[in-house]
C-alpha cells in the first residue's frame, strides 16, 4: 500500500530469498521506474515488489502469481491487480491476505465487482523468518529505520482505506502487527499515543547504538549526534 513498505519488504526479500531476482518499484522512483519495469519483463523469473503503480496499464508476460499483502483501497484496483496474471489465455493465481475481522471484504468484492473468491487453506511447515529480519535490523540501522517507516506508513494507509467500515483502525492489533514487521520497538506516532502493548516485547538493546553499515551514513549520523549533544 505504501512506498515505505515496498522499500522495506523488497530489502528483506533480497536477503531472505536466495537465487531469485528481487526487484522493487513504487511511485517515488520517477526516473528509475521504466528501467526497472523493462528489466523485470526480460527476466526468465523473479519477484517484483510494488505499490499500486503496477496495478493497471502494464503488460508483463507469464505472471504466475499476484500476491496482495494489503487489500487495495478500491474494489476496481483489486480486479486490475489480479489481471496482471493469466494474460491472453494463460493460467495464473491471485491471493489476497485478510485478517479474520476483514473477511466481509470477500462479500464486498463479490457484490461490487462480481469477483468470486475461494479461501486458501493456511500453508503448513512455514518457516519463521522474523528472527532473521530482526537480526538484520540490529546489524544495520538502514534496515531498522526502513522497518519503522514501513510500519508507520502501513498504519496511516490503513486508516485512510476506502472501505473504512471493513478496515477499522481501532480494531487493529498493533502489537502483533509490529511483530509481523519484525520491529525492535514500537514507533512514536499519534495513532499509538496513550496505548500499552503488553503482547509486544521490545529489544533490550538501546536502538540509538545501532549503526549504519554504510560508513558514510554512519559518519554523518555520528556528526549529527555530536551536534545534538
Amino acid at each position: 500500500s505504501t512506498c515505505a513498505c515496498v522499500e522495506y519488504y523488497g530489502k528483506a526479500l533480497e536477503s531472505l530469498i536466495k537465487q531469485v531476482k528481487i526487484m522493487s518499484i513504487h511511485g517515488k522512483m520517477k526516473h528509475k521506474r521504466n528501467k526497472i519495469f523493462t528489466e523485470f519483463r526480460k527476466l526468465p523469473g523473479g519477484i517484483l515488489v510494488c505499490t499500486d503503480v503496477m496495478a493497471r496499464g502494464i503488460d508483463i508476460p507469464e505472471v504466475h502469481w499476484v500476491l496482495q499483502y494489503d487489500p487495495p483501497s478500491s474494489a476496481s484496483a483489486f480486479v486490475h491487480r489480479c489481471g496482471r496474471t493469466a494474460r491472453i489465455g494463460n493460467v495464473g493465481s491471485a491471493l489476497v491476505f485478510l485478517l479474520p475481522m476483514e473477511e466481509s471484504y470477500v462479500n464486498f468484492l463479490s457484490i461490487n465487482q462480481k469477483c468470486p473468491m475461494q479461501e486458501m487453506k493456511p500453508q503448513t511447515n512455514v518457516l519463521d523468518l522474523l528472527p532473521k529480519l530482526k537480526s538484520m535490523a540490529l546489524a544495520d540501522r538502514a534496515v531498522f529505520e526502513k522497518g519503522m517507516k514501513a510500519f508507520v506508513s502501513y498504519v496511516q494507509a490503513y486508516a485512510k482505506h476506502e472501505c473504512h467500515l471493513i478496515f477499522r483502525i481501532k480494531d487493529l492489533d498493533f502489537a502483533n502487527l509490529a511483530k509481523g514487521f519484525a520491529l525492535l520497538k514500537m514507533p512514536k506516532m499519534p495513532e499509538l499515543r496513550g496505548k500499552c502493548f503488553p503482547d509486544f516485547t521490545p529489544v533490550t538493546v538501546n536502538t540509538d547504538s545501532i549503526s549504519f553499515k554504510d560508513k558514510n551514513r554512519e559518519k554523518q549520523r555520528q556528526k549529527q549526534l555530536e551536534q545534538q549533544r
